[in-house]
């Protein structure tokens, strides 16, 4: 009898019986081509998009060059200027609020691509992703007709055309998260997706087709780092709107400085989530392991940086021990799954040197029991105890499954621990008491401070950081904001 290798779907963590979501309910096109002025436009060049928990080719998509991401700006000035820019805010409303019923009627079908093309499990594009595309597209349709009221005394106007440019981790939301601002606020959008996940953007423009969205509103350009910086120095483009990494965001500010382009940057973070001895405590152990492990630590906000009050961290290392051994690692598909692929070769690489330098530098690493399959991108949860500041795990955004722990006595010593990073983007406290919890938001220096939870979401909440996490908010009147002139 032939001997079976671990793979995705008999993977060694958990004993529970499959529980695979079917693909048989939609099709995935052997090859995408750009979506330019309302058509399928051909690319001179494609490149392969790949599942990672099985390092199979998914599709060909289209790679943009200079000349049709010029293609792309110019047929969204002509909708700016054209039926798109003449309509009406209400009229803009109802495009809108079609779309968002599409994306549900769609659910199903998106929440499978996106865990096929980006590795993420299937209960988080299912229940937390996709939810949360609909949910912008129908708030943002919403304020569609409604900017007079949402910026008083002012006659907003919209920018024009807007570059966007966003990451692999949430290809759908973060999409969801540029275009229905723009579009709500009366702009016309040019879009390149991440180069390892452009197939849910690919699919959310069949969406635009079946709504009837006119003509340029919404242009996709799929392509690696070349296409972006193509769109980026478009003399022709309004407004940018970025969301990755720091090193890129310096470089996009860099190419946009002495031009009159407005911008926003979401960028890193190295979240801090801070228990104190007073918290709940099993309900913080639930709430570390959602900050750092969903989406595989793909997250920019994610808690990776741990504070437990000295009291506690013995208790409390040792719950998250035990609750980590629970965790099932495998087939993105399965409804059992609680992480999934890491989502390219490149990211597994990185996440392995700092994991790595973590262990040269002096840090414990605990990771629990379970064999990994050879095929695919895979990393164990893993925790790290006895870090200092100057870690490199503790200092650095590692974007993967790692989380540093550390102690601390007082709330102060606590500030003085989360607040020394570079970024600024995000952070959680856990406590019993009201007042703790004012002190300690108000004292922590970054965007969005979550209390006695993590990673919860809202449209009508604006988003974004301080220092190296980015410039700008997105999300709620804030965000709108971003795509007016006063």
């Amino acid at each position: 009898m032939a001997k079976t290798e671990p793979g995705p779907h008999n993977f060694v963590f958990g004993n529970y019986a499959p529980a695979r979501e079917s693909k048989d309910h939609f099709k995935i096109k052997k090859s995408y081509d750009l979506f330019i002025g309302g058509k399928w436009v051909k690319a001179s060049k494609k490149f392969e998009t790949i599942n990672p928990a099985t390092g199979e080719v998914i599709a060909k998509v289209g790679e943009a060059g200079k000349k049709e991401v010029g293609q792309a700006v110019k047929a969204a000035r002509k909708a700016f200027e054209g039926e798109w820019g003449q309509l009406s805010g209400a009229e803009r409303g109802k495009y809108l609020f079609r779309i968002a019923r599409l994306i549900q009627e769609r659910s199903r079908e998106l929440a499978v691509v996106e865990s096929m093309d980006g590795g993420k499990p299937i209960r988080e594009s299912r229940d937390v992703d996709i939810p949360l595309v609909a949910a912008h597209f129908f708030y943002h349709a919403g304020w569609a007709d409604k900017l007079d009221y949402a910026f008083p005394g002012v006659k907003p106007k919209p920018l024009g055309v807007v570059g966007q440019v966003i990451p692999w981790n949430f290809p759908l939301l973060m999409a969801a998260w540029k275009i229905a601002p723009a579009l709500a606020c009366g702009n016309t959008v040019v879009l390149k997706p991440a180069e390892t996940t452009p197939l849910t953007v690919l699919k959310l423009a069949e969406i635009f087709e079946d709504a009837g969205l006119p003509p340029g509103t919404v242009n996709i350009v799929t392509g690696a780092g070349e296409t972006g910086q193509a769109l980026i120095e478009h003399p022709d483009v309004d407004k940018i709107a970025f969301t990755g990494s720091t090193a890129v965001g310096k470089a996009i500010r860099r190419a946009i400085a002495g031009t009159d382009k407005k911008f926003t940057l979401e960028l890193g973070g190295k979240a801090a989530n801070i228990v104190f001895e007073d918290a709940p405590i099993n309900e913080a152990v639930e709430g570390i392991l959602n900050g750092i492990f969903f989406n595989q630590g793909h997250v920019c906000c994610a808690g990776s940086r741990l504070f437990v009050q000295e009291s506690i961290a013995d208790k409390v290392i040792k719950k998250l021990k035990k609750r980590m051994e629970t965790l099932i690692v495998g087939d993105p598909l399965d409804k059992n799954t609680d992480i999934g692929a890491i989502n390219s070769a490149e990211q597994l690489e990185r996440i392995k040197v700092l994991v790595k330098a973590g262990e040269r530098e002096g840090a414990c690493i605990w990771q629990p029991e379970g064999r990994l399959p050879r095929k695919g991108n895979w990393f164990k949860p893993t925790l790290f105890t006895e870090c200092a500041q100057s870690h490199r795990i503790v200092q650095e955004e590692i974007f993967g499954p790692v989380l540093a722990i550390q102690t601390f006595r007082t709330p102060q010593e606590a500030l003085e621990k989360a607040n020394n990073t570079p970024y600024g983007l995000s952070g959680g406290v856990w406590t019993d008491k009201g007042s703790k919890i004012f002190k300690m938001t108000t004292g922590l220096k970054a965007g969005v401070v979550w209390a006695n939870t993590f990673n919860k979401f809202d449209p009508t909440s604006p988003f974004g950081g301080y220092k190296e996490s980015g410039i700008g908010r997105e999300g709620g009147v804030h965000g709108l904001a971003a795509y007016l002139n006063f």
